[in-house]
Order: C-alpha cells, then sequence, then structure tokens
C-alpha cells in the first residue's frame, strides 16, 4: 500500500516562490518535480527528470515556456512533451515527461498526484482566509513525517506543555476547556476547544487588568491528506463573544509530505524579523524536536502496530488517520485502477 494517498490536493509551493522566468525545483511526495509559470500566467508542474539520461531538468534552463535540458539540449513544453531534439528534425514520442494537475487558488499551488480525472478544483480546501490578509506567506522543511506533525496539531492540548514560552494559554484547557469533534460538510475533521470564563493569558494583562477573565476558543479543521486551519479567538467573558479583546486570527497549517520522513510545512506570520524569529522558534525549537524525538523512538514501526494509549484528546487525530486508512484502501483496490 503506498505510503501516500494519491487522489487528493496537495500544496506544491506558494505562488510567489515561483520565478517569473525560471523555474522551481522541489522534491514532493518523494518524486523530483519542476514548476514554472508560463507567459500566460499559468502555472505547470512537470517531473524534473529528462527521459533520455534521466538528469534533473533543473540543471537545464528556460527557453520561453520550455525547458531544455542542460545535457543534451532536449527541450520540453508545457504539456510535458518534446518540442526540440538538436540532434535531429524527428522527436521521438517517447520523448516526454510526466505533468501534474496544478491549480492556484489562496496565493498557493495546489497538485493532485493520482487519477486525473478525478481532480476537481471544487475540492481544493478552502482558505480563502488568507486571500486578502496582509501577512507573510512562509515555508520551512521539518525532518519528521507529515501524520506526525498533523498528529501534532489536531492535539491542541500539547500547547499547554510545548509553547508555555510562545502562545500557551495559561492552564485554560485543563481547568475549563470543553472539547468537540465533529466532521463537516466538505469532509473536513474538526477539533474545537472552547474556554470560557478562563483566565485571561499574561500578555493580556496591560489591556485587561490582573485577574480578569475572557472566552477563549481554539479550533482546528483539518482536510485530508495533511490541510490545516486554526482559529484562534480571545473575547471579553460573557459578551457571547461579540466583543473581542484582539481581532480573531486564522493560521494556515498546510502540509506536503517531500518524502516519508520530511515535510513541508507552509503557514503565514507577520512581517518582520521578529516575527520570522517567533515562527521558526515555535515549530523548530518547540514543536519540531518532540516530534523527531517520537519518530526515532517509533523506529519505522507502524503506528497501530505500536498500540498507542488513546487520550479523549486524541480524537480528532485518530479520525484523521483513520480517514486516510480508508482513502489508501480504497486507491489500493483491484477496481481503483
Amino acid at each position: 500500500m503506498s505510503a501516500f494517498v494519491r487522489n487528493a490536493w496537495y500544496m506544491a509551493a506558494w505562488s510567489q516562490e515561483v520565478p517569473n522566468d525560471g523555474f522551481l525545483p522541489r522534491t514532493l511526495l518523494g518524486e523530483p518535480w519542476l514548476i514554472l509559470k508560463a507567459s500566460d500566467g499559468a502555472h505547470v508542474m512537470m517531473a524534473d527528470r529528462c527521459p533520455h539520461r534521466f538528469v534533473p531538468l533543473s540543471r537545464g534552463r528556460r527557453v520561453g515556456d520550455a525547458v531544455a535540458c542542460g545535457y543534451h539540449g532536449l527541450t520540453f513544453g508545457t504539456d510535458g512533451a518534446c518540442v526540440f531534439n538538436p540532434f535531429g528534425r524527428e522527436v521521438p514520442p517517447e520523448a516526454r515527461v510526466r505533468t501534474l494537475p496544478l491549480i492556484e487558488r489562496h496565493g498557493g499551488l495546489w497538485f493532485w498526484p493520482g487519477d486525473a480525472e478525478k481532480a476537481d478544483p471544487a475540492t481544493i480546501p478552502d482558505f480563502a482566509f488568507i486571500d486578502d490578509e496582509h501577512d507573510a506567506r512562509d515555508w520551512l522543511v521539518m525532518d519528521v513525517g507529515y501524520e506526525l506533525i498533523s498528529d501534532n496539531l489536531l492535539d491542541l492540548s500539547h500547547a499547554e506543555f510545548l509553547h508555555v514560552e510562545t502562545f500557551g494559554v495559561n492552564g485554560s484547557l485543563f481547568e475549563c476547556g470543553k472539547q468537540t469533534v465533529e466532521t463537516d460538510e466538505t469532509g473536513a475533521i474538526w477539533n474545537k476547544w472552547d474556554m470560557d470564563s478562563s483566565r485571561a493569558p499574561a500578555w493580556t494583562v496591560p489591556m485587561l487588568g490582573e485577574g480578569a477573565r475572557v472566552d477563549q476558543w481554539l479550533h482546528i479543521r483539518w482536510h485530508a491528506p495533511a490541510s490545516l486551519a486554526l482559529f484562534i479567538g480571545l473575547a471579553h467573558e460573557g459578551t457571547g463573544r461579540t466583543q473581542p479583546v484582539v481581532p480573531p486570527m486564522a493560521n494556515p497549517h498546510i502540509l506536503t509530505p517531500k518524502n516519508e520522513t520530511e515535510t513541508h510545512y507552509f503557514f503565514t506570520r507577520g512581517h518582520g524579523a521578529e516575527a520570522e524569529a517567533m515562527a521558526r522558534k515555535v515549530f523548530l525549537e518547540e514543536d519540531e524536536p518532540m516530534i523527531r524525538a517520537q519518530q526515532a523512538a517509533m523506529a519505522g514501526q507502524d503506528f497501530w502496530a505500536l498500540r498507542p494509549v488513546i487520550l479523549p484528546s486524541d480524537a480528532a487525530a485518530i479520525r484523521a488517520r483513520r480517514k486516510l486508512m480508508q482513502m489508501r484502501r480504497e486507491e489500493a483496490a483491484p477496481d481503483a485502477a
């Protein structure tokens, strides 16, 4: 059974990462790909391997809307077909590279690695909340598998332990938190923590004073295979959330496997060096070391074979893992080919 679900949308890059006159090489789902922007504004995703001698096309150059191999000059158009053979007029029909459906949506480039006939752009997860926002769009690679990162994000209770110095919620999850796990009409899985009449976080004391009480909420949404969105709110106590202390926040946490043990992590943050440093502290100094230690301790063994203890706070992550298992089984079925 494949390590990755294929019939699903993954994010390959932020569109701003792709140079206008060049290309962006990126390893996705264990395979090398090349992403370029054509003169008509459309983005193209092709295999980063020449079918002649298998060298990376990313060692070549752009020729208009085509890519010329840097080894022998075979040149490939946006549909993957060879359009120029410098050694003769005839172009071998097998001289083509694989291309994938690629759609620009919400500032990101979404690709479909499975059956192209099933690639419905309407099923790309809704991240419209970042369309007009002014935050910086960022990306990093985590040295851990994507399912473990999804587990970590869907288990919001870890913030009380790993993120004490950055955005811990002051013990409110345990004192007054109420958890709800649900699946919506789009198939998204939600893990919602609502903390009414909770102690206000320390950073709000200058605004609210000592001993203030607030209504807080942390809601996270998961679309298969691993596109998540986190919604955070903090309002004055007893106002029905109509009087926020600060504007509600929504953040994308979009994961795409680089391979089985590394993950591309796409997110947004505030502009400037301080915001960048804070994001990297949260992801790379607080989250990643713990998840990397978890991955090492599992030593390549299957999650379920290790018979994990399941806590109520794990409900959303377990539901997501079961959904991925179901999708893999469906793709592996004989009649799915």
